[in-house]
């Protein structure tokens, strides 16, 4: 039986017909410690369903099947996929070969685990926090390696210098921890930046917005500009006298800048803001 508790030597790829595509942002994860800690981050199960976003030389693929029911695996580049096919005979194993942004997120599985393509990262993120605010949760937990000022934000807490709108975002959804950095050096070819692996952990909401469009739009206003003060980035959406006196009655200084409120703070602001537009 496979041993989650023994270190894992990855097979490194030693073809030299395939070489990373900076069109496809590709810097393929070479090295056993990382990979080893994403092992460990996504807490496998034997009935888990792996969806992996971006397998490329199939270093992370090839460590998780033994401990799984099945890995998707979803690769754009056309090489890779043909040498993908021709290594990974497992029965566990199925490969897609799209762009994981034009294909419907394959509703078998319930984790995500995944090196994304860096280029591409945004929408990648903006996809999978799409099915975290469904009634139904697909995914159980989605553990990914980004780039570490993205893992520093959707981890970071109210007062980080790192905390920012998507940080609220996400943890108006979900628990976003961060598990450990990742040096350029663990890449091949290492990018330009060091990068983070991150585990999201869908929950209930804190306080359920009844509008979360409004949410977010509160967010993207009041994140604008930070060194600037709440109540002049939100002139658009309230007069500020008013925002200062439900401000105070929420018991929060009238100096506040966007990254000092909490998400359910936010949650607050944005029913009480409501509120005075009813």
């Amino acid at each position: 039986m496979t041993n989650l508790d023994k270190p894992f030597d990855s097979y490194h790829q030693s073809s030299h017909k395939i070489r990373p595509r900076k069109q496809f942002g590709q810097h393929w994860l070479r090295s056993d410690a990382v990979l080893n800690k994403i092992l460990r981050a996504g807490q496998l199960q034997p009935s888990d369903r792996i969806l992996e976003i971006g397998p490329g030389t199939g270093n992370l693929t090839r460590l998780l099947l033994p401990f799984v029911e099945s890995l998707t695996a979803v690769e754009i580049d056309r090489d890779l996929c043909e040498k993908l096919r021709q290594t990974m005979k497992q029965p566990n194993f199925q490969l897609i070969e799209a762009s994981i942004l034009d294909i419907p997120l394959p509703s078998q599985t319930n984790k995500v685990i995944a090196n994304i393509p860096y280029n591409i990262t945004g929408e990648i993120l903006k996809k999978l926090l799409g099915t975290l605010a469904e009634p139904v949760q697909q995914f159980e937990q989605i553990v990914l390696l980004v780039q570490k000022e993205i893992g520093d934000r959707l981890a970071a807490k109210a007062g980080h210098k790192a905390y920012n709108a998507l940080s609220v975002k996400i943890q108006y959804l979900a628990d976003c921890q961060f598990i450990c950095d990742v040096p350029a050096s663990a890449f091949y070819p290492p990018p330009k930046v060091n990068s983070a692996v991150v585990r999201i952990i869908p929950r209930p909401q804190i306080t359920p917005a009844s509008d979360p469009k409004f949410l977010e739009r509160l967010l993207t206003f009041g994140f604008a500009t930070k060194r600037k003060m709440l109540r002049n980035n939100l002139v658009s959406e309230i007069d500020r006298d008013r925002l200062v006196d439900i401000l105070d009655a929420m018991e929060i200084n009238a100096q506040v800048r966007a990254e000092d409120l909490d998400v359910a703070q936010w949650v607050a602001l944005s029913e009480a803001i409501l509120k005075t537009k009813a």
